[in-house]
């Protein structure tokens, strides 16, 4: 029997219950997946993901090191932003950090009662698909999208990803989500840079001098680092 491979385009859409035997790859592209894959790839020991501003405030009283933003601006409180070129191995090699996004960190606690919890993004496209695919369990690709909408970039990625997962022919799908996600990669992938100008993310990061590391995080296979949950904390570490 084939595995499902389902999508989940929104975190107002997302049912826990539903998924506590899959596979969970969170998408956040733009830019906290692309992060934190940037963030392991330069050494970085582990991630504490929090939803909260006042907690990772806490944290940061705690001595911790903190990248924390809203709306793309960096919390007064941080260390600095949630740009991957933040993550310098100048500054999180060897490091916990502390994480805290608009959007992407929130969905990780969403997904919580997951069999397991990876995060995706063009960085790391082939370690993730061939990580997942050696678990053999269902697979939901989870996008951040934007304050409970829809979003472009994560959709697009979704789609590149159920597109490798398919022609391995281990997954079936009667996921509307997924067929949209693989309709929409097929348009882009082409041309990525040119199609994601489209997405509203890219205009926001651009209107506050923050696009900087659009093409960086379309770029596929960065890193061969697959980030995971391990008791609430984001190592790197094999699925």
């Amino acid at each position: 029997m084939k595995r499902k491979l389902e999508t989940c385009l929104s975190p107002a859409l997302y049912e826990a219950d539903l998924h506590s035997g899959s596979v969970v790859v969170v998408i956040d592209i733009l830019r906290a997946s692309s992060a934190i894959c940037t963030a392991f790839a330069n050494g970085a020991v582990s991630v504490i993901p929090v939803a909260e501003v006042q907690e990772a405030r806490d944290y940061k009283k705690q001595g911790y090191l903190v990248a924390a933003e809203r709306d793309g601006y960096v919390l007064d409180f941080a260390d600095f932003g949630n740009s991957p070129f933040n993550f310098t191995h100048e500054k999180v090699s060897g490091k916990t950090i502390v994480y805290s996004t608009t959007n992407g960190t929130g969905i990780i606690k969403i997904a919580s009662p997951a069999n397991a919890i990876a995060i995706g993004s063009f960085l790391n496209i082939s370690a993730l698909t061939e990580g997942i695919i050696s678990q053999e369990k269902d697979i939901v690709l989870f996008c951040a999208g934007w304050k409970n909408r829809f979003n472009l970039e994560d959709t697009v990625c979704a789609g590149a990803i159920a597109e490798r997962l398919m022609s391995s022919s281990l997954y079936s799908t009667i996921c509307d989500s997924t067929n949209a996600a693989l309709d929409l990669w097929s348009l882009a992938k082409n041309d990525l840079s040119g199609y994601i100008e489209k997405a509203a993310q890219r205009s926001r990061l651009r209107d506050k001098g923050l696009d900087d590391c659009i093409s960086f995080c379309l770029t596929s296979d960065f890193t061969k680092k697959i980030p995971v949950i391990k008791n609430g904390i984001l190592v790197d570490n094999i699925l």
